[in-house]
C-alpha cells in the first residue's frame, strides 16, 4: 500500500523544482528535467494551478510558478489536491467512518496515528526540500 501515489509524487517533485527554481519554468521542461511524463506534468500542473498553488504565464518567458513563498505551501496541500486526503484507516475518515469508532481500542490507536501523520505533514513545506534549506543546514 502506497501512502503517496505516483501522481501525488510527481506532483510534489514539481513543486520542489519551482521552489528549487523560483522563477517560471514551462510544463516541458519540468517534465524533462524532473524525470516525468510531460502529459501527466501537465495535468498535474493544471490541477496545482486551478487549485492557486502554481500560477502561469504565457508567452515566450512563460511557464509555471509558485503562488506563494516555498514556506507558505504545505505537503498536505498538495497531496489533497492530487489525491485527496490521507486517511490511516476508515475509522479515520470522519462521520463515514467505522461504526464501531467509539468503543473499539483499534480505531481510538488509529486515531492518534492519524494525528500524528497530519501534523508531520501539516509541518512539512516546500521550503523543507529544496536547495537553499540544505544548504543553510549545512553551515
Amino acid at each position: 500500500m502506497e501512502i503517496i501515489r505516483r501522481n501525488t509524487d510527481y506532483a510534489l517533485r514539481a513543486m520542489i523544482f519551482l521552489a528549487n527554481e523560483g522563477r517560471s519554468v514551462p510544463a516541458r521542461d519540468i517534465a524533462e528535467l524532473c524525470g516525468m511524463p510531460y502529459q501527466i506534468t501537465a495535468k498535474l500542473l493544471q490541477k496545482l494551478h486551478k487549485t492557486g498553488l502554481v500560477s502561469s504565464k504565457m508567452g515566450p518567458k512563460g511557464g509555471f510558478e509558485l503562488s506563494r513563498g516555498p514556506e507558505e505551501i504545505k505537503v498536505t496541500e498538495i497531496v489533497e489536491v492530487i489525491q485527496g486526503p490521507i486517511t490511516v484507516n476508515k475509522c479515520t475518515a470522519g462521520s463515514e467512518g467505522c461504526v464501531r469508532s467509539g468503543s473499539c481500542g483499534l480505531c481510538r490507536k488509529l486515531r492518534e496515528l492519524q494525528r500524528d501523520v497530519d501534523g508531520f505533514l501539516d509541518g512539512v513545506s516546500l521550503l523543507d526540500f529544496t536547495i537553499e534549506r540544505a544548504e543553510r543546514a549545512a553551515k
